[in-house]
């Protein structure tokens, strides 16, 4: 690939919300910047994971399609049957790949985003997309990379000590790797429950979590409880606010693997300890656990790391938003992001992203792009 390349506009991520984009920039007839190098309307896809899938690639191998929340199609094309034992590292991105060939975007993969930063000081200029495998100069970006690469790990005293197994969720591969082992769960997201379920299975689990769960009765409606949640975590985003994690939200269902962790006796929650030490953690009330490992099922944040050179975020450490459009920033739009990180929000966000792109491409700045 040419050390400096050029497309009008940028997708970066190729997840649901990425490939969303893509559709929706085709088509408004955007080509593909590959083959029509120097074209007047043109787009790439970059992507970091060397093949289709998104972070679904990387789940760990127990976390079958029986057991997902509902995977919303991708546009122009529904979701074929799955298998619902197979797990969904492959079930799902064997889907993404198949929307891909079918409308044969213009993805580059694996190419990694060090950097987006302004071309000059001119508010209309160029965005200058530095990558490990050269430069790109757009006109606009779009902005679609998730989270599964910015995991929170959370700093307790001691943790350096500690002589067993630490790792994130992201790291977690098969209950297998715990058999007969003491296994501390950090965390009160889905994931935690999910692997607290699986893991109680073969191991003496302790779950700790930093508040008392909340669990929701009922199932989850979407037309309400959800459009109620995306509400929220769009006032949040509009008035600049950090979100927070889903569950945060919405409250912890009774899902199928919570009520299997809850019939093991593995659904007791304590308060987290104070600290680590080598063999263990020091109890809130003073006492001592021993312990094998440490799963930290403590969520991830937006990976946003590369976009830190635009000055997006505000005194808050959020970033504001209009709709899926950086408040004052019409060539940045972020995707998967806030409200737009379930899948069925990925896919509004991608038509949305491109239609205000269009605008802005057509018209230029309106004043109520202008930051206030």
């Amino acid at each position: 690939m040419p050390a400096d390349r050029r497309a009008t506009v940028v997708v970066i991520g190729a997840g649901q919300a990425g490939l969303s984009a893509a559709y929706h920039l085709r088509r408004q007839g955007f080509q593909s910047a590959l083959e029509h190098p120097g074209g007047e309307r043109t787009y790439v896809v970059l992507d970091a994971n060397p093949a289709p899938g998104g972070a679904w690639q990387h789940r760990w191998e127990s976390l079958h399609v029986g057991n997902l929340n509902r995977i919303f199609d991708l546009p122009g094309l529904p979701q074929p049957a799955m298998d619902a034992d197979e797990p969904s590292r492959t079930a799902v991105p064997r889907y993404f790949a198949e929307f891909e060939d079918r409308y044969a975007f213009p993805i580059l993969r694996p190419v990694r985003v060090d950097s987006v930063d302004y071309a000059d000081d001119d508010e209309t200029g160029d965005l200058i997309v530095r990558t490990d495998h050269g430069t790109w100069t757009a006109r606009a970006l779009v902005n679609a990379t998730g989270t599964w690469n910015n995991p929170v790990l959370p700093s307790y005293p001691g943790k350096e000590t500690f002589r067993g197994r630490q790792l994130h969720t992201r790291d977690y591969g098969a209950l297998e790797h715990f058999a007969g082992k003491r296994v501390a769960i950090v965390g009160g997201g889905i994931s935690a429950i999910q692997q607290l379920e699986e893991i109680s299975r073969v191991a003496d689990t302790f779950w700790y979590t930093r508040r008392e769960p909340v669990f929701i009765e009922g199932e989850f409606d979407p037309e309400t409880t959800g459009r109620s949640t995306i509400d929220k975590v769009i006032a949040d985003v509009e008035a600049g606010r950090p979100t927070g994690s889903v569950v945060g939200y919405t409250g912890l269902g009774w899902s199928r693997y919570a009520r299997a962790a809850q019939a093991r006796g593995a659904l007791v929650r304590r308060p987290m300890f104070t600290r680590l030490e080598p063999e263990g953690v020091r109890e809130a009330d003073g006492s001592f656990t021993p312990l094998d490992a440490i799963l930290w099922a403590t969520g991830f944040k937006a990976d946003l790391r590369h976009l830190d050179p635009l000055y997006l975020r505000n005194e808050l450490g959020g970033i504001t938003m209009r709709g899926t459009q950086v408040r004052g920033e019409p060539r940045v739009h972020l995707i998967g992001f806030g409200p737009s990180q379930s899948t069925v929000g990925a896919n509004r966000a991608g038509r949305e992203a491109v239609a205000g792109l269009v605008r802005y491409l057509d018209e230029g700045w309106a004043e109520e792009d202008v930051a206030v």
